[in-house]
């Protein structure tokens, strides 16, 4: 007797879409009300029944005219613009603190040299104002309240300029409270490491207890009441256990739980590559290419940009976040976002004691090429997932016009693009090697 054949995979996109049309034509209609109380306008309800409409073939909801649908073959520029039309004037009643800055191309100003033939998009200065008021929070935050470094750690929690990093990728945050939400975890990301992998005292020895213990911050332990205070003390025990506790605690109060549990997943999946990284430390192993980078799909930028959504005050249902389209346009723009660190922090890790693993490096070790043309290669392979991640966008972009979709698409593309800006402009940690 025969297997039976397996159904081919179905696609979930639009029937999520479709959902998502549904909840966001309901939502607009009671943000409606809502706005007509607030300011005094007519009531919802008329004073009497309308009359019922004639019958008419059942819409779905990205049938209906209301939504605006992008035409087939729109290019990523015109989406990445941000939706139009009902449900996109602000998806939450939340004011921005001060009003967007201009939508034309801004031009190429940056400070710092771009890495020769590489792939990007030039960024607006971040708001000089923001990038102070966030710089004064943050710095507090990590001497105040966490206890996150020395004295003599100051210049470089200084130079590595987060409040600039974090205006610059979440330009739509509409409060300076929503970018501290993805600055703290930011920092709290860094601390972990830099003290448990790299700098500031890591090691590969003993890392995976560290990092649990760790997440343990992020996903909280539920166990008996006789162990559930020692395990509450342990959240204090040192620097990155302590940022994890207090940046995760301002998430949660920011996010939904649905958003939090994301969050959670991808910092397993960032801890899962700290390990894989630090096996090979151990044996003093250079893997496969490929193998570095299915390393640095999970050792990469990824929490980032998946929060961009909570920065920007609203909300990615979770089932449109979690569609494999979706999926594969995070991961591509994590992918491209941690190569960029790997060219500019290129000779910043090789002046560092050890051998660090990077791409340039991997590419050189295992197919035979000079620095200079396996750093090259390295150039080719960013810009073609960048390519990959842009085509990606768009496609799921036309496929899915629900607006919190096509936001959240413009939100990650903003990150990739303020990713790179800070890497290239932070001269205080990044050279350039002389290649050219």
């Amino acid at each position: 007797m025969s297997e039976p054949e397996l159904p081919p995979p179905q696609s979930h996109l639009q029937e999520a879409a479709s959902r998502f049309g549904a909840h966001v034509l309901a939502s607009a209609a009671a943000r409606a009300f809502d706005i007509d109380t607030a300011t005094g306008g007519p009531p919802c309800a008329p004073a009497s029944p309308a009359p019922p409409a004639p019958a008419s073939p059942a819409l779905t909801p990205l049938d209906t005219p209301a939504m605006e649908v992008p035409a087939p073959g729109a290019d990523l520029a015109r989406i990445l613009r941000g939706p139009s039309g009902l449900g996109t004037a602000g998806l939450r009643l939340i004011l921005r603190e001060r009003p967007p800055t201009s939508s034309e191309p801004p031009t190429d100003t940056a400070e710092g040299t771009p890495v020769p033939g590489l792939y990007y998009h030039p960024v607006p200065e971040p708001d000089p104002v923001r990038v102070e008021e966030v710089s004064r929070r943050i710095k507090s935050w990590a001497l105040d309240e966490v206890s996150l470094y020395p004295e003599d750690w100051e210049e470089e929690f200084d130079g590595f300029s987060v409040g600039r990093y974090m205006v610059g990728c979440h330009p739509d945050a509409p409060t300076v409270d929503h970018l501290m939400v993805a600055t703290r975890l930011m920092v709290a990301e860094n601390a972990v490491d830099d003290c448990y992998c790299e700098d500031h005292g890591g090691s590969p020895v003993g890392l995976g207890e560290r990092l649990l213990l760790a997440h343990t911050a992020l996903d909280p332990l539920h166990t008996t009441e006789e162990y559930q205070p020692q395990w509450a003390k342990s959240l204090h025990a040192d620097a990155p256990r302590r940022a994890y506790r207090s940046a995760m605690e301002y998430f949660v109060r920011a996010a939904s739980p649905s958003q939090a549990d994301r969050l959670r997943h991808d910092m397993a999946r960032l801890h899962l590559g700290y390990l894989a990284e630090a096996a090979w430390a151990q044996l003093d192993h250079v893997p496969e290419v490929w193998e570095y980078l299915a390393m640095r799909q999970f050792n990469n930028f990824r929490p980032c940009p998946t929060i961009t959504d909570t920065v920007g005050g609203y909300e990615l249902p979770a089932d449109l976040h979690a569609q494999a389209a979706m999926q594969k346009v995070i991961a591509l723009a994590g992918n491209a976002t941690t190569i960029v660190n790997d060219l500019y922090s290129y000779t910043k890790e090789l002046d560092a004691p050890g051998r660090h693993l990077n791409l340039p490096v991997v590419i050189a070790e295992r197919e035979g090429l000079s620095e200079r043309d396996a750093y090259l290669k390295s150039v080719e392979v960013h810009n073609d997932l960048m390519h990959d991640f842009e085509r990606e966008a768009s496609a799921l972009a036309e496929a899915c016009p629900a607006p919190d979709v096509q936001r959240f698409l413009r939100g990650v593309a903003t990150w990739v693009d303020g990713n790179h800006h800070w890497h290239r402009s932070n001269t205080y940690r990044y050279s350039l090697p002389d290649f050219w």
